[in-house]
């Protein structure tokens, strides 16, 4: 039998709590504020603002998008499926590879961003920033970089094995 591993000490546990609390807190405000203003869930608004905001050119593969998102590319697929039939992406085949499908946003999904944008920011400033002072955001992002980096380096999630049904 594999040894267990020391249970989380109660500084670690409390961290862990606090962030999985302010995080569950915050996303609950984020999906309410979209959904009241653009009918839209989390997940699609972090599609159309990544590719509205984030890329150049406005698209990005879906492989991509389902890295950068953390969503697995089933659940990418459909929620790219019901923002192409709301007019807000187009898919094409990838120009480099034609196994990958292209997301690009369109002038309807770059037009519902500028609109849900700054009610989704008054929200995360209101929710996350306003306890903090200018030290306490920059202290928090400096905690939480190190972190984020170490969660991305180990492979997408995109690009690991798919399990079988049974």
């Amino acid at each position: 039998m594999p040894d267990t591993p020391p249970p989380l000490a109660p500084v670690e546990l409390g961290a862990y709590f606090s962030l999985m609390e302010v995080a569950g807190l915050l996303r609950h405000a984020v999906e309410q504020q979209l959904r009241e203003e653009g009918d839209l869930s989390y997940v699609q608004f972090q599609l159309l603002a990544r590719l509205a905001l984030d890329s150049p050119s406005g698209s990005e593969r879906m492989t991509d998008l389902a890295d950068g998102v953390v969503y697995s590319r089933s659940g990418l697929t459909y929620q790219a499926g019901l923002l192409e039939k709301a007019g807000l992406v187009e898919r094409a085949p990838s120009p480099d590879d034609e196994r990958s499908v292209t997301v690009m946003v369109t002038a309807a999904g770059r037009a519902l961003i500028e609109r849900v944008l700054p009610g989704h920011v008054e929200v995360v400033r209101h929710q996350l920033f306003a306890p903090l002072s200018e030290a306490g955001t920059r202290a928090l992002g400096e905690l939480l970089s190190p972190v984020r980096e170490h969660m991305r380096a180990a492979p997408p999630r995109s690009a690991g094995a798919r399990r079988r049904r049974r």
